[in-house]
């Protein structure tokens, strides 16, 4: 028998999608619900019913992609339901399950790019992100007449900004794609 999302969720984050009794203030209040097939609010009560017939429709909803984890959901939210957390967790699982949705295929390689980025470096490296993300679409020549301009007022830099004890954060992200797994 599948594990239902529902649980799944509670037990990898803490989150019980049950304190959500369906006010709206979260669809109300984000900013690319329109763009969503599901609105939060819709997504979380698809999670309540705990149907397993339902998690393949999550896991491969445009919804989780589209979110970008600004928070304003989890700030409106009157029990404090963090839905950013659950819309991550979501979409670690559906790359793990390999059920993401094809159209946010562009969104996906941003994901990959930023956490390569940040694993590597301890911290965002712009250029870097960028040229994996260009790599990873196949937009090579997309935005080129900007680089020279923001290359020129320190914008973007050539070399990457390396942070202190990057061997820690690497140990931590060894640790997470262990627990992952």
């Amino acid at each position: 028998m599948k594990l239902s999302l529902k649980k799944d969720i509670s037990d990898n984050t803490g989150i019980s999608v049950d304190k959500c009794y369906q006010c709206g203030k979260c669809s109300a209040g984000c900013p690319l619900c329109e763009e969503m097939d599901y609105p939060p609010s819709y997504l979380m009560r698809m999670l309540q019913t705990g149907d397993t017939g339902l998690q393949e429709e999550i896991l491969g909803s445009f919804t989780i992609w589209a979110c970008l984890s600004c928070e304003t959901c989890y700030s409106r939210c009157p029990m404090s339901i963090e839905i950013p957390k659950i819309m991550d967790y979501l979409r670690q699982r559906a790359l793990k399950e390999k059920k993401a949705n094809p159209t946010a295929r562009e969104i996906i390689a941003f994901h990959r790019s930023f956490l390569k980025s940040v694993e590597r470096t301890g911290r965002l490296y712009e250029l870097g992100l960028l040229a994996d993300y260009k790599m990873h679409t196949l937009k090579i020549m997309q935005d080129m007449k900007l680089a020279p301009r923001m290359l020129a007022s320190g914008k973007l830099n050539i070399i990457p900004e390396l942070i202190h004890g990057r061997g820690h954060l690497a140990s931590v992200y060894l640790k997470t794609i262990k627990k992952k797994k």
